[in-house]
């Protein structure tokens, strides 16, 4: 057996599921949705952005956290973005249940 072969399997798996559909289903309808695409291309950048402020051991700002506030509420209000991120959150469910599985003979070891 090869972890390898197995692992491309799960891959190709995830690529079927019924979640994983949803999601690039959900996700071409926001990019053919000029303005909520970019908004929500904006919302990756800034999280990017302050995701590399805090590496770096910087402080957010203020203005950091007034730029997040005013993004996430277009957000909340933007349907299509909405959409693609609940379906986002149903496969990363199921993503975060194999890792558990995958990670699970490290815990056996150690004994949690």
């Amino acid at each position: 057996m090869n972890i390898y072969d197995t692992a491309n399997q799960l891959e190709r798996d995830v690529r079927e599921l019924a979640e994983f559909k949803a999601l690039e289903q959900a996700y071409n309808e926001l990019k053919a949705q000029e303005e909520s695409f970019q908004l929500f291309k904006d919302f990756q950048n800034l999280q990017v952005s302050l995701q590399q402020k805090q590496m770096q051991g910087e402080e957010f700002t203020e203005d950091d956290a007034k730029q997040m506030q005013e993004i996430a509420e277009k957000i909340q209000n933007d349907d299509a973005i909405t959409n693609m991120l609940q379906k986002e959150q149903a496969l990363s469910i199921i993503m975060n249940d194999i890792t558990a599985i995958m990670m699970k003979p490290v815990q056996d070891l150690y004994g949690f």
